[in-house]
């Protein structure tokens, strides 16, 4: 065994990335609540029954690309070096992302990246998704806290949902400054210096905030 995907995964994979491709062309000319799955199966040269297959909902067919990034902090907690903190590691791994123009972090000024980020805040129900992933983002993070860092669950939910709120912040600040016309080049030394700040105040705590 070579360990590549056999014909009929293949095929499946193109048919999948076809399904997307599709739909995300027909979103952004003509919006995600103006373009019905019917529209997508035809565009994409499919039936119904096989998009739901592999799509369960609309909203699948956008967010399918970032179901990823749910897990991705906690994977990054696990994956750490030795005598490396969790928030170290966190740390790290989303200065590298503002560095690599990751678009997780919202510092990505690609025309269809930019287009996708609109098109996901401008329809309730993706942006309801979002959330969602918001949520596991947390749990799984909490739980990989738990399991490598020795913490208490109470401590390691707490944790997790002001971690996970400090990146969804920093990254909806970057994707708000480059969706009024700031390039990605413009804004990376605020974005690190923001990113820089907010994990400090993680790591230190807010035990200086009534200071003048």
């Amino acid at each position: 065994m070579d360990g590549k995907p056999g014909l009929r995964e293949r095929k499946k994979q193109r048919t999948h990335a076809a399904i997307s491709d599709a739909a995300i062309a027909l979103f952004l000319e003509h919006g995600f609540n103006q373009v019905s799955v019917a529209q997508v199966a035809e565009a994409a040269e499919v039936s119904k029954r096989t998009l739901f297959a592999y799509f369960p909902t609309k909203e699948d067919l956008v967010l399918h690309r970032l179901a990823d990034h749910e897990t991705e902090s906690a994977r990054v907690v696990r994956a750490r070096p030795p005598r490396t903190t969790p928030l170290a590691a966190l740390r790290e791994h989303f200065l590298r992302g503002l560095r690599e123009r990751d678009p997780i972090t919202g510092l990505n000024d690609h025309p269809q990246v930019l287009r996708l980020t609109r098109m996901i805040l401008d329809a309730p129900s993706l942006a309801a998704r979002m959330e969602g992933f918001r949520s596991g983002a947390e749990r799984a993070l909490a739980q990989a806290l738990v399991e490598t860092a020795g913490t208490s669950d109470l401590t390691a939910r707490l944790a997790a949902v002001q971690i996970v709120g400090v990146q969804w912040t920093l990254a909806q600040d970057n994707a708000a400054r480059l969706a009024y016309g700031q390039s990605a080049d413009e804004r990376c030394a605020g974005a690190v210096a923001d990113a820089e700040e907010a994990f400090r105040l993680l790591e230190n705590g807010l035990r200086h905030l009534s200071r003048q």
